[in-house]
């Protein structure tokens, strides 16, 4: 194999990687091993009805500084990343010794004060040796949980992400910020490959998950599935503060406006996700079933400035969050 084709083939699994490793984005930047575990003070819930989450009100965040390879243009590139327990869709990626990020996550002003999470859904690319151009389409994300992290592989990209919290509360919705610019007319489907249409509107896109996960002796985790939300937003807006939507418990497949694919239970038709175990690997979690009275383990919660699957999206479509809170 020539030097061109295997520079070629390695800036492709790359870019791959870089696209692919969340359901509806890209990689992370964050580390694992941290604890991610968060409670609010004691009476909290009583005193007020609200529970911030975290760095929900993304007015701490962390910088991050690598280097190109040479190979690429060798430019530097800053990645964000808000407080615990949040990680973002900004990529490290480093194969076979070259070094490509991806950005599609930043930390913007709130009209309101303070700062927000602005979420964007662009094209990657990268020229090789100045000559040939890859590109592959990315959302912007936020979500609960952590990532390894340089991304290595293109191999099993949801083996890299740890998805969610440990949470026992049963808050009755989730509130939050946002404000959406949304690009009219169908989707694209760009991967390393060709570019295609995907008929149906992008939408801005977020998600809470509330689960009893359990493991066996091999490590492997399972599920019931204790409480569901999915809100797609398909207009521009302004800011609108304090929006609520509430969190369906028990069988959500019964209730008016089911989404299989977003709101099915994983491994068995819905959106797969990962969470480390004990021995701390990232393992496929396998939902068995619905139960609204059991007391959840862990919250996901994911805001995605598109929908649809890996690669798959609007250029343009954006979103904005701030102060993201759970009601009870």
């Amino acid at each position: 194999m020539n030097l061109r084709k295997s520079i070629l083939l390695t800036i492709s699994s790359m870019m791959a990687a870089v696209a692919s490793a969340l359901p509806y984005s890209a990689e992370t930047l964050d580390a694992m091993g941290v604890d991610y575990s968060y409670s609010a003070p004691d009476g909290l819930d009583a005193i007020c009805g609200e529970e911030l989450i975290g760095g929900g009100n993304f007015e701490s965040w962390s910088t991050k500084s690598y280097t190109e390879s040479k190979l690429l243009g060798g430019k530097s590139v800053s990645m964000v990343k808000p407080a615990s327990p949040w990680a973002v869709s900004n990529v490290y990626a480093k194969l076979a010794g070259i070094v490509k990020t991806n950005v599609s996550v930043y930390k913007d002003a709130h009209p309101g004060g303070g700062s927000c999470a602005k979420l964007y859904s662009h094209l990657v690319s990268c020229k090789v040796l100045g000559i040939v151009d890859i590109e592959v389409f990315a959302a912007g994300s936020i979500f609960t949980g952590s990532v390894t992290e340089p991304v290595t592989s293109a191999n099993n990209p949801y083996g890299k992400i740890n998805f969610g919290m440990p949470f026992t509360k049963k808050p009755k919705a989730i509130k939050f910020d946002y404000k959406t610019q949304i690009v009219k007319g169908n989707r694209i489907k760009k991967g390393v490959g060709s570019k295609s249409t995907v008929a149906g509107q992008d939408m801005c896109e977020c998600v809470v998950i509330l689960q009893k996960r359990t493991e066996d002796a091999k490590g492997n985790i399972t599920a019931v599935r204790v409480g569901t939300m999915v809100k797609r937003f398909s207009t521009s807006t302004g800011w609108v503060n304090g929006a609520s939507f509430p969190i369906t418990y028990g069988d959500a497949s019964k209730k008016a406006g089911y989404d299989a694919s977003s709101m099915g239970l994983m491994g068995k038709g819905g959106t797969q996700r990962c969470g480390k175990n004990s021995r701390g690997n990232v393992v496929p979690i396998k939902e068995t079933g619905w139960d609204g009275n059991a007391t959840p383990t862990h919250i996901i919660i994911q805001f995605s400035s598109s929908h649809g699957g890996a690669y798959i999206g609007t250029v343009g479509n954006t979103m904005w969050v701030d102060n993201v809170k759970l009601v009870y």
